[in-house]
């Protein structure tokens, strides 16, 4: 029998290193804990760096529906486009300053919108979104795409020295006037994934965007993470939990801290702290 915490009304959780562990799968742990969740009446949302089309498949994998947050923040929105709740795209302006840098200094990068990603050449980058992330790439010509196009975030990889060198060198140049998080996937260790935003974007922003669309305040949601962009996150939400496979920096803001992701963090939080299981 299920026995709801009544505090909590909404389950907020990361994808990467939360949800998904080492080998890029969901554990039957985790899978049963949120099917739990629903059942006892209790929405959940997904909050990711990720794009939309790269969280089609988790969606469908768990049978939710309703609103997520989207790249870091910039969207909250449904899967199909149908309800966007919040939405902050990139100014043109500067958008285009970082295509003409990034060409002047032979630095790949990749463009999202709402339901499009966008590359200039095939690189590991976009092979691993297409494999891992499974979606699929539109190659584009960058020079005249923002001037059309809505981008919602611009993402960079860091594979290696000269990568993380570069991903700096953009991050110096335009750390005024727009958003940086170096985020990671356990499937990819040592590989930082670089979303790039419109500056004031945030996890936190976005829950309480969506938490007020949905009637339920802040004090009403748990959130569950493990990078330093769910600071924010964790921080907005009435409860904040962080995975134990975190860094310190998120555990010293968390209210609790859980177990890895490889011994079921999430599920173990969810019974622990949403759900009395007997």
């Amino acid at each position: 029998m299920l026995f709801p915490h009544s505090r909590y009304k909404l389950l907020v959780t990361d994808i990467d290193g939360t949800l998904i562990n080492n080998d890029g799968s969901i554990s039957a742990d985790n899978r049963k804990a949120l099917a739990r969740v629903s059942e006892a009446d209790i929405k959940i949302c997904l909050s990711t760096g990720r794009a939309t089309e790269a969280c089609r498949k988790i969606i469908g994998q768990l049978g939710l529906d309703g609103h997520h947050i989207f790249f870091d923040g910039a969207l909250v929105g449904t899967l199909d486009h149908a309800s966007e709740i919040y939405s902050k795209p990139l100014d043109r302006n500067v958008l285009r300053e970082v295509i003409e840098f990034s060409r002047a200094n032979e630095i790949d990068i990749d463009l999202y919108s709402a339901s499009h990603y966008f590359i200039e050449r095939e690189t590991w980058s976009s092979d691993i979104h297409s494999r891992f992330f499974d979606i699929a790439p539109t190659k584009a010509d960058f020079a005249t795409l923002w001037e059309y196009e809505t981008i919602i975030k611009i993402g960079m990889v860091t594979t290696n020295p000269q990568e993380a060198f570069r991903a700096t060198a953009i991050h110096n140049k335009f750390n005024s006037s727009l958003n940086f998080s170096y985020v990671r996937t356990p499937s990819y260790p040592g590989i930082d994934f670089v979303n790039i935003v419109a500056p004031g974007v945030s996890k936190g922003k976005a829950l309480l965007k969506l938490s007020a669309h949905l009637g339920i305040k802040p004090e009403a949601v748990i959130a569950i993470g493990d990078g330093e962009n769910d600071i924010p996150l964790l921080s907005s939400a009435g409860l904040g939990i962080a995975m134990g496979n975190a860094p310190r920096a998120v555990k010293e803001i968390a209210n609790e801290v859980t177990l890895d992701v490889n011994h079921n963090g999430l599920a173990a939080a969810i019974d622990k702290f949403l759900l009395q299981v007997s």
